[in-house]
């Protein structure tokens, strides 16, 4: 059995001194005192821990005392035999005092604590919303501006309950539209685009459960009302005509030309790129950012002559309809102030509307429902969703020409016979 070293008395570390290299003086219990060449003494602790061999730093000597040093030997045991690491452990404690000066610095500065709702916030912005169209992207700052950072901003975002974010919600569902109406859809929302800033923290590091989630069916439902539509053929016909002695830009013109015979979203349809358009092909293709698929938009031969009519105005940028020669797309409202200048106002149709108006005189005409749908880039379910782009391509292609026929058979004022599917 080997030989136990005495523990170390008060004076031994005092009148060590230093030699050619260096050595320990031992107390027991891994604990030890390394006495380097330069006479510099340190404490310093060897333990095991899951078969490895590890060390602890204690301090030097005399700043750490011979009892001191044993302290923390004791506590540190008191861990081992408690299952923990206590390697580990200092290294998160001063990972939190790290952390913790670093708060209070940015605070003093004027910054917002790194796990605040604020930077939090701020961080998910630039890093998932910022990318995305100028609209989507306005609103949700000023939702976070107006409406979320004045109450929760400083709070931790772990530490932040549903019922506060409840509160900022219901605040927002409170205000009235011009039509003196609650503006609960935009109250729910904001409660979606929370569930993905929560998910973001959580994937993150910074919080462990998304509370948005907890407040489904907590808000006032929104009831979900059509966008104002046309499904008269003959008010369709005059809009048509209208629309043909529209004095604007002829940018916006070739847009109010095009929109009902693509029947596409609008923000969509605003943001329409040359790179993404094959004339050859007669097809648009493009990525749907609100059911994350990839579309594809079967040209008409009009279609087609209107586009080939704009590209020298615009076909040197990057958007189809735009202004400063493509650099910029046109604004989202340009369509609906052009509808109301010619004397359609959002009671009569709006630009969202003609999606509507395609849909339901299609399907009066006997046009496949689904074929339909998948026109309209409506959601599919599922893995099966991902893979249906294509799906009755060349139905779809027929479709869509029989509609510019239609519609351009409404703007002559000729008598219409229904087009029916083949």
């Amino acid at each position: 059995m080997p030989k136990l070293a005495p523990p170390l008395t008060d004076t031994q570390p005092r009148n060590a001194k230093p030699k050619e290299k260096p050595y320990k003086l031992p107390d027991g219990g891994g604990l030890y005192l390394l006495v380097n060449a330069d006479g510099a003494k340190y404490w310093r602790m060897d333990y095991r821990f899951n078969a490895k061999r590890q060390t602890l730093s204690f301090g030097k000597y005399p700043e750490v005392t011979l009892a001191g040093a044993r302290a923390k030997r004791a506590e540190a045991r008191k861990d081992l035999g408690e299952g923990r690491d206590p390697g580990l452990l200092r290294k998160a404690q001063r990972e939190v005092k790290r952390s913790q000066i670093e708060a209070n610095m940015r605070i003093a500065s004027g910054l917002p604590a790194l796990d605040s709702f604020e930077a939090i916030a701020w961080e998910w912005f630039e890093t998932k919303i910022a990318s995305l169209s100028e609209s989507h992207s306005s609103r949700t700052k000023a939702y976070l501006i107006n409406d979320l950072i004045p109450y929760l901003g400083p709070l931790n975002i772990a530490d932040i309950k549903a019922p506060a974010l409840l509160e900022c919600l219901r605040r927002i569902g409170a205000r009235k539209n011009k039509q003196g109406k609650n503006i609960t859809e935009t109250a729910n929302r904001v409660r979606e685009q929370m569930g993905q800033l929560w998910r973001y923290a959580i994937a993150t590091g910074r919080a462990e459960r998304d509370i948005a989630a907890d407040l489904r069916g907590a808000l006032e439902a929104h009831v979900a009302k059509n966008f104002s539509h046309i499904t008269d053929p003959k008010i369709l016909g005059q809009l048509m005509r209208d629309i043909e002695a529209y004095q604007g830009t002829p940018v916006v013109k070739v847009a109010m030309r095009v929109l009902p015979l693509v029947f596409t979203r609008p923000s969509e349809f605003r943001m329409a790129k040359w790179e993404d358009i094959d004339f050859d092909a007669k097809e648009w293709r493009y990525h749907v950012a609100k059911t994350d698929v990839d579309h594809i938009v079967p040209l008409s031969s009009q279609v087609i002559e209107q586009l080939k009519a704009l590209r020298p105005l615009t076909g040197d940028g990057e958007y189809v309809f735009s202004v400063r020669g493509g650099q910029r797309s046109m604004s989202e409202n340009t369509i609906n102030q052009a509808l109301k200048g010619i004397g359609y106002t959002s009671d009569i149709i709006q630009p969202h509307g003609f999606r509507h108006t395609a849909a339901t005189m299609l399907a009066e005409m006997g046009w496949d429902e689904n074929m339909i749908d998948r026109q309209l880039s409506h959601k599919v379910q599922g893995v099966k969703g991902v893979y249906q782009k294509a799906k009755y391509l060349e139905e779809r292609r027929n479709m869509m020409q029989a509609w510019a026929d239609y519609v351009d058979g409404l703007k002559a004022g000729a008598t219409i016979i229904p087009i029916r599917a083949a």
